[in-house]
């Protein structure tokens, strides 16, 4: 590989980790990310997942209310205001964000009227590849997809169905169908030149002996970093118990040998804003005082 682009790749790298709180920023990080709720479903159906409208929960898939594209353009505008210290207009639900158009749309605008900032999209990667090129052109830089499993008879066990192409699939069709469509998204968004990030749920008793395999494919498929999230119990999967520190520690151990893990995710709620685990102004910018639910995606 050319010297000149190695370096380059790593003063990227480098640049985007010192302003991106989730993407390499550690504890004492001053930076922060909107999270804009415009992608209102999914096209998978995880055991633990259980998307929700509310004010209260503080996880992923819960947010209080859906926005319009050019009504998130306008919320990036108030977030700046009120936490001039973000850098990152981000995506991540509360459904998958390729599911519709709608994030992407949503991007368009935010990069014509912020180009300095890092647009950064979450996504469970069925669909990654048709759009990675869009994704670029709107000016997505950064984007974390959803890894679970890479074997199709342990993925079977968290991944309930895919419904992809119009037809709904289930059990190890389904979770082989999700398995190489991640594999051909993450290889090509990497190669467009976006910076990957692989996020892992820790699921004791599922895929707690998969890590090594998933941290191992995801690398030579050119992911960044990996980030290890303990599992929430809920949904189908309320009965199982979060891995304990020292099952989420040894987990981040076996797949640093591989990638660097980011080890300070708040997992944060789809409409999160301000410098996470420091400034919370999530309630003033979207003005949580006057609930509000009249967008329909339909």
């Amino acid at each position: 590989m050319n010297s000149t682009f190695v370096e380059q790749e790593k003063e990227r790298l480098e640049y985007i980790s010192n302003r991106h709180p989730c993407f390499g920023g550690g504890p004492n990080m001053n930076k922060g990310r909107v999270h804009l709720p415009v992608s209102p479903t999914c096209n998978i159906q995880c055991a633990f997942c259980k998307r929700s409208m509310n004010k209260l929960e503080q996880r992923p898939g819960v947010t209080n209310k859906l926005l319009e594209p050019a009504k998130a353009a306008d919320i990036v505008d108030k977030a700046l205001e009120l936490c001039p210290e973000i850098t990152v207009a981000g995506i991540a639900g509360p459904g998958d964000t390729l599911a519709t158009h709608l994030a992407i749309d949503t991007f368009e605008i935010i990069n014509q009227r912020h180009p300095e900032l890092i647009n950064c999209l979450s996504t469970n990667g069925l669909l990654l590849e048709r759009y990675a090129e869009e994704l670029i052109s709107v000016g997505v830089e950064t984007i974390t997809v959803t890894v679970n499993a890479t074997d199709p008879e342990i993925l079977k066990e968290i991944c309930l169905y895919v419904i992809y192409e119009g037809k709904k699939y289930e059990g190890i069709t389904g979770s082989r169908i999700l398995i190489e469509a991640q594999k051909r998204g993450i290889r090509k968004a990497a190669e467009l030149g976006a910076l990957i990030k692989i996020n892992i749920v820790l699921i004791p008793g599922v895929n707690d002996g998969h890590i090594e395999e998933i941290a191992r494919t995801v690398k030579e498929l050119g992911a960044a970093f990996i980030n290890i999230i303990p599992l929430i119990p809920q949904h189908i999967f309320a009965d199982k118990c979060m891995p304990t520190c020292e099952e989420l520690h040894k987990a981040r151990e076996i797949a640093e040998q591989y990638l660097p893990v980011f080890r300070h995710c708040k997992k944060c709620r789809a409409d999160a804003c301000g410098i996470p685990g420091k400034k919370d102004v999530a309630d003033l910018l979207y003005d949580y005082r006057e609930v509000e639910q009249t967008f329909s995606h339909g």
